[in-house]
C-alpha cells in the first residue's frame, strides 16, 4: 500500500495539512512525522500551558533526528492565514517575524515543516519588555556525569527554596537539566540575567567542588556550569515537552522533584511519555498558579556588587556591557598592573 502523501490533522479546532506524514524523523523505532503529531496532541494540555502565546523560534530538519537542521529565523512564505506571528529583535537591532505559539495548531503546523521540538522566548509575544520565566540552565562539563547534575538541581532547588522561589525541573532532553521559575511580571531580561547571575555565583560559593559559575571554560574545571547567560534578551532555551533531535525521540520532560535522585534521560521518549503523563498528571501543573519574586536573588546581586564584583561576562554577539569585566579568556588577557 502507498504511503499517505498528505493527511489532515484536526487540532485546535483548525485543520492542519499535513505532507508526508510516514516519513521516518527517528530511527531508533522508526518513529514518524505523525507519530510526532501524534505525541504533541497527546500533552497538548502541560504543553500549551507553558508555551502559550509565546514567540517561538522554529529548528528545521528536512532529514529527521541526526540530520542537517537550520532555524527558520523568518515565518516563511506561504503560511497559513490563521498562523499568529509576531516580530523580535536580535541584540544587534536586527528584527524577524516568527511564529506565535498561539496554539497546538501552530506546533503542528511546524512538525509539518519538518520542526522536531521549540525554543521559546521567556515572554509574551504581547507583552515582550516583560520576561516571566527564570530559566536556571545546569550544563555538565567535560569529566561530570548526570549524578553530578542531579546533585546540583537538588542544591539550587533548596537555595531558592530558602529564598522563597518554587522552582519546577525539567531534563533538557540531552545531557543536563533546567529549572524553570514563573516570575511576576515585573522583571525585563537584563534584570532576571542579573538574577541568574546571582544565583550562580551563590551555588558556586556553597558547592564550590560541584558548581562553577565561570563563563570562561579554563576556568570551569570539572564542575556543573549555571549557565545565566540563557537568561541575556533574545536567548531562547529548549522548551518543556519539545522533543530533541536524537534518534531515540527524547523528550525535554517537565518532572516531579522526587523523580531526580533515579532519573534516566533516556527513558524519557515520545514513546513513554504520554502514558506517564496520563498515569502520574503534569508535574508542573502548579507552574502558572503562584508567579515568584526574584527580589532576594536582586538583593544577592547588589551584594555581589557592593563587594566589588563586576557584571559577569556576556556572549559576544552582544555589545558590551556596562561594569562587564574583559570579554577575553583570562589566560590571553595582558597585565595591566
Amino acid at each position: 500500500m502507498a504511503a499517505a502523501e498528505a493527511v489532515i490533522v484536526e487540532a485546535a479546532g483548525r485543520e492542519v495539512r499535513v505532507t508526508n506524514p510516514n516519513k521516518v524523523f527517528f530511527s531508533k523505532r522508526g518513529e514518524t512525522k505523525l507519530d510526532l503529531i501524534n505525541y504533541y496532541l497527546a500533552v497538548e494540555g502541560p504543553l500549551m500551558a507553558t508555551m502559550a502565546d509565546r514567540p517561538t523560534l522554529m529548528q528545521r530538519f528536512p532529514d529527521g533526528a541526526g540530520g542537517k537542521s537550520f532555524y527558520q529565523k523568518r515565518v516563511p512564505k506561504g503560511a497559513p492565514e490563521w498562523l499568529e506571528t509576531t516580530t523580535v529583535s536580535t541584540p544587534n537591532g536586527t528584527t524577524s517575524t516568527v511564529m506565535v505559539a498561539a496554539d497546538v495548531a501552530h506546533l503542528i503546523w511546524a512538525v509539518h515543516m519538518g520542526c522536531l521540538g521549540f525554543h521559546p522566548w521567556p515572554y509574551r509575544a504581547a507583552t515582550p519588555g516583560v520576561t516571566d520565566e527564570l530559566r536556571i540552565d545546569l550544563d555538565p562539563q567535560p569529566g561530570t556525569g548526570f549524578a553530578m547534575v542531579r546533585e546540583v538541581a537538588l542544591e539550587v532547588r533548596s537555595v531558592l527554596d530558602e529564598l522563597g522561589i518554587r522552582s519546577f525541573v525539567k531534563t533538557s532532553g540531552s545531557k543536563g537539566l533546567h529549572l524553570w521559575v514563573r516570575l511576576q511580571p515585573r522583571w525585563d531580561s537584563y534584570s532576571v540575567r542579573m538574577a541568574c547571575v546571582a544565583l550562580a555565583r551563590e551555588m558556586e560559593r556553597r558547592r564550590p567542588d560541584l558548581v562553577t559559575a565561570r563563563w570562561w571554560k579554563e576556568e570551569r574545571g570539572e564542575r556543573i556550569l549555571v549557565d545565566y547567560n540563557q537568561n541575556a534578551p533574545h536567548k531562547t532555551v529548549f522548551g518543556p515537552w519539545s522533543v530533541r533531535s536524537r534518534v531515540g525521540a527524547q523528550v525535554a520532560c517537565p518532572v516531579f522533584w522526587d523523580d531526580v535522585p533515579a532519573l534516566k534521560l533516556d527513558d524519557l521518549t515520545i514513546a513513554s511519555v504520554p502514558a506517564m503523563v496520563a498515569e502520574r498528571g503534569d508535574p508542573w501543573a502548579e507552574l502558572n498558579q503562584h508567579p515568584q519574586s526574584i527580589e532576594p536573588l536582586l538583593e544577592l546581586a547588589a551584594a555581589d556588587r557592593a563587594a566589588g564584583l563586576p557584571d559577569a561576562p556576556w556572549p559576544p554577539v552582544y555589545p558590551k556591557m556596562p561594569l562587564e569585566p574583559p570579554r577575553v579568556n583570562p589566560s590571553r588577557r595582558r597585565d595591566t598592573a
